[in-house]
């Protein structure tokens, strides 16, 4: 009776180093696909296209997140690293992701007039209907900031929503007339919104329209321009 108790207690006593063995071993595997995914988005961050290159060959997750939810590709994106982006999207990096702050490379970058990378995003198929933590899609930030060859690129090479309406209940052509200066590059903005379908009637939550903003804040041109339209 002893001696199969003595056994039993040998086998359990084998059976939990074995299992305590393999959790460290599985923690250890863990840690080392987390450090191999954290410097991956830290290598696309600082520009390094061929490190990002050879931690993907050696096993980083493409479209792994940090804890700000930033994929490499988004990473890159926030330090115009065009080199690195283009890398990544040709290695097949899932550009629609959003980070914590509902950015993604096309949101990110055409708020911010980085034209190349959007560009690339756009060549790449971009979901253009995704929005920013505004709800709005990439052409209304792009047409607020003034970045006229960011709204031309949106406007001629995708499916953009021209007539998108954001939580404020503010489209593209609204946008660049109520947070612009109204000088020549917000004139030029408002001209292709116009040119590529913008409806000039779609006014504000309380009906204000266009037109009416733009007569307000003394914007003389971008009026004639919308008058022209109207007729």
């Amino acid at each position: 009776m002893k001696y199969k108790t003595v056994i039993i207690v040998l086998l359990n006593l084998i059976i939990f180093t074995a299992c305590t063995s393999n959790n460290d071993s599985s923690k250890s595997n863990d840690k080392k696909v987390s450090d191999l995914n954290q410097a991956f988005i830290y290598s696309a961050e600082k520009g390094d296209t061929a490190k990002v290159t050879k931690l993907l060959q050696d096993g980083a997750n493409i479209n792994t997140t940090n804890e700000q939810g930033t994929t490499a590709v988004l990473a890159a994106t926030y330090n115009n690293e065009i080199n690195t982006v283009k890398a990544l999207i040709d290695q097949g990096a899932d550009i629609n992701i959003r980070d914590n702050n509902l950015n993604n490379v096309l949101l990110y970058a055409s708020a911010e007039g980085l034209l190349d990378i959007v560009k690339l995003a756009i060549d790449a198929g971009a979901d253009t209907s995704i929005t920013n933590r505004f709800g709005g899609t990439a052409l209304i930030p792009a047409a607020e900031r003034g970045h006229v060859e960011v709204v031309k690129a949106l406007l001629t090479r995708s499916e953009i929503d021209v007539n998108h309406i954001n939580n404020l209940h503010w489209t593209a052509l609204m946008e660049a007339i109520i947070l612009s200066d109204g000088g020549k590059k917000h004139q030029e903005i408002v001209q292709l919104l116009i040119d590529h379908g913008a409806d000039a009637t779609i006014g504000d939550e309380d009906g204000i329209t266009p037109l009416q903003h733009a007569e307000k804040r003394g914007f003389h041109e971008i009026a004639e321009i919308l008058k022209q339209a109207e007729a």
